[in-house]
């Protein structure tokens, strides 16, 4: 064989090498990305009650009391619920119930509540568990507000009013609930313990008779009084 034939028959095998690597490289390739819907998603509606207060609530509440300023209407800034549980130390198994229940009536995470303190005469400890509570603001406020007063209120029995004198002088309103089945997200057939608690309506009144007419606005039931009805209200889109 020649020295051209050798060089040629040397060029034809590079040549094969280099076919066969560009073909795994292109095998070993990464596949193209998905493409994905990149349009912005539309924010969730805001809450039926939000939207009564902003149309209905804050007219009203001018109107009654004179207010000049829009600052100075009422609003409300939370929302507490707080289940008190004492054996929580000693029957941990029992507070993680109370724990699940009430996130499944907020939808959120409840904080476990622990003693500040000592207390000797009620086996108390520092730091041992007492119970649960949940801070609603926001939408998650208002939702919850709207399902206990259209959902929960109508299945508590011999109902006849939330409480008048239940203000604290400064514009907040606690109240309390002794059975937690009077929330549609409890399965009546899973409780293994009756319990109450108290639910605290937080709003920037400062004065008791302002943060009353708020809530009677919003529709809470009063006792002897006919409640307000909230219905549904244009959203503007």
């Amino acid at each position: 064989m020649g020295k051209k034939d050798a060089q040629g028959a040397q060029d034809a095998q590079d040549a094969q090498k280099k076919q066969k690597g560009q073909k795994g490289q292109k095998a070993q390739a990464p596949e193209a990305p998905v493409a994905r819907d990149e349009r912005p998603q539309e924010p969730a509606p805001p809450a039926r009650l939000h939207l009564h207060y902003e149309q209905k609530v804050r007219p009203a509440l001018t109107k009654q009391f004179g207010l000049k300023n829009p600052h100075q209407v009422p609003r409300i800034r939370k929302i507490v619920l707080n289940v008190g549980f004492g054996e929580g130390g000693k029957q941990s198994k029992a507070l993680d119930v109370i724990v699940s229940e009430l996130g499944l009536i907020t939808g959120q995470k409840p904080v476990v509540t622990r003693a500040k303190k000592a207390i000797a005469n009620f086996s108390l400890r520092a730091g041992q568990s007492v119970g649960a509570s949940v801070t609603l603001r926001g939408a998650r406020m208002y939702e919850f507000l709207d399902r206990f007063i259209s959902v929960a209120v109508p299945r508590m029995r011999d109902f006849r009013g939330l409480p008048t004198r239940s203000f604290d002088g400064r514009g907040n309103y606690t109240f309390g609930i002794k059975e937690q089945m009077i929330f549609p997200e409890i399965d009546y057939d899973k409780v293994e313990r009756i319990h109450g608690m108290d639910i605290t309506i937080v709003t920037d009144a400062k004065r008791d008779d302002l943060a009353m007419a708020l809530l009677r606005e919003m529709g809470m039931p009063f006792r002897g009084e006919s409640p307000v009805q909230v219905a549904a209200v244009a959203t503007g889109s």
